[in-house]
């Protein structure tokens, strides 16, 4: 069974993504909106988040450093350890490096293609990183979840970025809730990424979404709450 999925952004009144690049308001600023953002979080009662690799890279803040010799690596699965939470990058061409085993304190899995070299899995694995690595061209998002939910015992995932990240799983029909927060911001910049990124061909006639809550927070910030249905 794959766990409940929520994907969790905050945006401007534009649908941005970037709030470094969000207008001043009054009511608040990026830290009160950050802080607002990470209370939302909490609620969710999420025991795994999964971003993208630019996000996880940012966060991640290691360098490449493979062992001396790879030896033999584990395929397609390595489960460094089983943990209470999990950070999770979805990362096909195995681009982010890690400086240990964990980020935010949290147990860092890497989800990575095919053809992500030996190298680069022995890297992980000496950091003591769990990984998965699709056995098929792409990665398999659905099939991922199973494994996720299988070997791990997540029950409940945040997706929380970048806007691909977020497209792929909404064009998968694989998220069950989204929940934004809006910022009293515009960002109007014609070269910015919108939260959500599902490609040419978007996701009309994919995805329906219904209405489940709507609450007022600090800082002007809206929180909207909607239920995801495959069409």
């Amino acid at each position: 069974m794959k766990p409940y999925v929520v994907c969790l952004m905050e945006t401007s009144l534009d649908g941005r993504l970037h709030p470094s690049r969000f207008t001043a308001s009054p009511q608040g600023g990026r830290a009160d909106w950050g802080r607002l953002y990470e209370q939302v979080h909490g609620t969710l009662k999420a025991d795994a988040w999964l971003v993208g690799r630019v996000t996880m890279a940012e966060m991640a803040k290691g360098v490449p450093h493979p062992p001396a010799a790879v030896g033999t690596v584990a395929r397609p699965l390595h489960v460094a350890t089983r943990a209470a939470s999990y950070a999770i990058a979805l990362d096909p061409s195995g681009k982010v490096h890690f400086k240990g085993a964990s980020v935010g304190g949290d147990h860092a899995i890497a989800l990575l293609g095919r053809d992500v070299p030996d190298r680069h899995l022995a890297e992980l694995a000496a950091d003591g990183v769990s990984y998965i690595v699709a056995e098929g061209p792409e990665i398999d998002l659905a099939a991922t979840l199973e494994i996720l939910s299988r070997e791990f015992g997540i029950r409940r995932l945040a997706v929380e970025g970048g806007a691909r990240a977020n497209g792929a799983f909404f064009a998968a029909g694989l998220v069950d809730e989204f929940s934004v927060l809006i910022a009293p911001a515009l960002d109007a910049r014609p070269e910015s990424e919108a939260i959500i990124d599902a490609g040419p061909d978007g996701l009309a006639g994919k995805v329906t979404l219904s209405f489940l809550a709507a609450e007022t927070l600090e800082h002007g910030v809206v929180h909207l709450r909607y239920a995801v249905k495959t069409a």
